[in-house]
């Protein structure tokens, strides 16, 4: 099975919805599984999983009822207030939704250190009782505290979202692959080869631009932790739906059939706990 574990779906708001700025304008109109649907035929993709762009339960509630209407929909990453005193009271309104296979918190936007916040770490232990896994989206200067979260959380399962963001423009990624590399160390965090062509130059990257940063993340992780997501559709900025997964598919030729078959798919099955 093949599985694009990353895409947004969203009804655009443009009040709710501000971090899309006018340069971003090919974002600003709904984004649904109808749209997906074919995109996903194309490239002979069987199942996403659809993860949260708003901040609130709604959105959790939202994506669950897409997941509900969509087959191909096999697992949500939600939202919820990881702070709140009445976290396990919050989850409970979910128990017993399969879909549901985990949460995250747009962590790139809060302080470097947010991640290893005593409060933040313990609604995380919270998920982790639950079953659920966490999806860390950090920028390269915060991979420290996220490394301080996944040491305190052996019990969670962690997947990296867009490789932690490498510096791709500017091509400095020493100090990145290192952060990366110390994560890495930690058995329960998978790595997500998503949003690249959205941190490479937007209007004329090549495949040599995302090579560096798909091989540190290979070399750091190892082929059986890698995860392939396409930021649909946040990667139009960058890049059209085939060229996405058709980057990813020429790297991938350096693997075996087994592992590639992890990477598009079987890897993304086990740290989301999705069914066959």
């Amino acid at each position: 099975m093949r599985i694009d574990a990353h895409q947004h779906y969203w009804r655009f708001d443009p009040v709710r919805d501000q971090w899309i700025t006018p340069e971003m304008s090919v974002l600003r109109r709904d984004f649904l599984p109808r749209d997906a649907a074919p995109l996903l035929a194309q490239s002979k993709i069987d199942g996403v999983v659809a993860v949260q762009a708003d901040q609130s339960e709604a959105e959790t509630d939202f994506l669950l009822a897409l997941a509900a209407q969509h087959d191909f929909i096999r697992g949500v990453v939600g939202w919820v207030d990881l702070r709140a005193t009445d976290l396990t009271d919050r989850l409970a309104r979910w128990h017993g939704n399969h879909a549901l296979k985990g949460f995250r918190h747009i962590a790139q936007g809060e302080p470097d250190d947010f991640l290893a916040r005593n409060e933040v770490v313990a609604g995380i232990k919270q998920l982790g009782i639950h079953g659920y896994s966490y999806d860390i989206l950090i920028y390269p200067r915060q991979l420290a505290a996220a490394e301080e979260l996944v040491a305190r959380c052996p019990e969670v399962r962690f997947i990296v979202d867009h490789c932690a963001k490498p510096p791709l423009v500017s091509g400095e990624l020493a100090r990145w692959q290192r952060g990366l590399g110390h994560l890495a160390q930690h058995p329960n965090v998978f790595c997500k080869l998503s949003g690249l062509v959205t941190e490479a130059a937007w209007g004329g990257w090549t495949d040599n631009d995302l090579f560096p940063a798909l091989n540190a993340a290979a070399e750091a992780f190892g082929p059986e932790r890698l995860i392939f997501g396409s930021d649909w559709p946040v990667c139009l900025l960058a890049a059209d739906y085939p060229g996405v997964v058709g980057v990813i598919e020429r790297w991938a030729t350096r693997f075996t059939a087994a592992e590639r078959d992890l990477l598009f798919g079987g890897t993304a099955q086990q740290a989301y706990q999705l069914e066959g």
